[in-house]
């Protein structure tokens, strides 16, 4: 029989993978803690959560306990009709955490359909109202999925080009930085005044495949509250950015604005199973209670709210909430902020920059800093022959590690980012 890679090469479509790359995927056989563990013995540092999933480390028994005891009594039900303990728990659990202003809970499967649902949520409050607002904003550079939706919202580039012309329109504007902040309001004004824009949805704070690129609290306030003021309703994409990972629960934690609809997933059930949440305001919840049959939110998935998901994340928001989470996130956040203000003005970096439990190091390149950056192909493999998984985008490498990381495993990574930036 042939080995698992050579059956896996010939089987499997593997995501964001050329598929003339000659590379095996490395077969992992089990993953504890921060590490993942391979066929063949090695153990690899999760340095990103496998996908910026991992809250708690792998193989917690507490959240695979949950998991095999709502197993055994409710595996999947119809949510069109009924319902279950761990979905009104969870609801419940998200809502202790969230703006003060969210009213209802919308489950779905992972971050791009949560966006997917955010924005025809948002279209419809608009034709519910009877005032069809058509036009979306949204920031240069951001990624809110691979759906069609996500990705008319999404930065227009390598990811998009085959599909732009089934991609809605939608007006960007800059990036903003502490040099452009006031081009970007200019822009944005001119964009509102026309009454004609129903929603503004960006990613709070650090626009993660962009680079782990990072906008100050204030200008996002800004942001929020001119477009509150010409009622168009601001959509926050946490898909990565919640559960912990700046330093706070929300990113809109660092705000005074609140959301109206606020879209999460990737940690929600600490990295055990897919699972997405919309959240929505009270206001947009008013524009579908009606008797009108026609008002209705026809959007739905087979395993919507799925109770072992359910479960899983409720056991994972146990943990989230226990002194120990929380300190742990502390630690990681002066850690790299430390390592942030110890390698700054390093001649091999063009920017380093942290928030929270998120740390990026973007490296001086003759090409121009993106997802595509040729260093990529030397970044992954370096630390990967050292036992450390850092997937870089492009010539960012970046750490997002679960939140049981030791001290010595975060010492093994920065030493070895340092190794790396003294090597050629």
């Amino acid at each position: 029989m042939k080995d698992l890679s050579q059956l896996d090469k010939e089987l499997i479509w593997h995501p964001f993978t050329p598929l003339w790359e000659g590379n095996d995927s490395i077969v992992i056989r089990s993953a504890h803690g921060v590490y993942l563990e391979t066929t063949d013995g090695r153990k690899i540092i999760d340095a990103i959560s496998s996908w910026w999933v991992n809250l708690h480390g792998h193989s917690n028994p507490h959240i695979a306990n949950a998991v095999y005891e709502q197993a055994k009594k409710l595996e999947h039900v119809i949510f069109a009709g009924f319902t279950h303990e761990p979905a009104i728990r969870l609801a419940n659990n998200l809502k202790r955490i969230l703006p003060g202003n969210i009213s209802r809970i919308f489950f779905s499967d992972d971050g791009s359909t949560s966006v997917e649902v955010a924005l025809k949520m948002a279209f419809q409050y608009w034709h519910n109202k009877g005032e069809p607002r058509k036009k979306v904003i949204a920031l240069q550079g951001a990624y809110h999925g691979d759906t069609f939706g996500s990705m008319s919202v999404g930065e227009r580039g390598i990811f998009t080009d085959p599909f732009k012309p089934f991609l809605f329109d939608v007006d960007f504007i800059d990036f903003p930085t502490v040099d452009n902040e006031s081009s970007v309001l200019e822009h944005y004004r001119k964009i509102l005044v026309s009454d004609e824009v129903g929603a503004f949805i960006f990613e709070p704070l650090v626009q993660g495949a962009a680079g782990m690129r990072m906008y100050s609290p204030e200008i996002l306030n800004q942001l929020m509250k001119e477009a509150h003021e010409r009622n168009v309703l601001c959509i926050a994409d946490e898909v990565f950015t919640g559960f912990g990972r700046t330093g706070k629960m929300f990113a809109c934690d660092y705000i005074d604005e609140a959301p109206d609809i606020v879209c999460v997933s990737k940690g929600i059930t600490g990295g055990t199973l897919p699972l997405g949440v919309t959240a929505c305001s009270a206001r947009v919840l008013s524009a579908f209670e009606s008797a009108d049959f026609s008002r209705t939110f026809f959007h739905g998935h087979s395993y919507t709210a799925n109770p072992i998901a359910c479960a899983a994340a409720n056991a994972s928001f146990e943990l989230l909430n226990a002194d120990e989470c929380q300190q742990s996130i502390k630690k990681i956040s002066g850690r790299h902020a430390s390592f942030v203000s110890r390698m700054s003005g390093h001649k091999k970096i063009k920017a380093i920059r942290s928030l929270g439990t998120i740390l990026a190091v973007e490296l001086r390149t003759g090409e121009e800093s993106s997802y595509s950056n040729e260093l990529r192909k030397k970044i992954y493999p370096f630390f990967l022959e050292r036992d450390i998984l850092l997937r870089p985008l492009g010539n960012t490498i970046y750490i997002l590690p679960p939140y049981v990381i030791q001290d010595s495993e975060l010492n093994r990574i920065y030493s070895s980012i340092e190794e790396f930036l003294g090597a050629g």
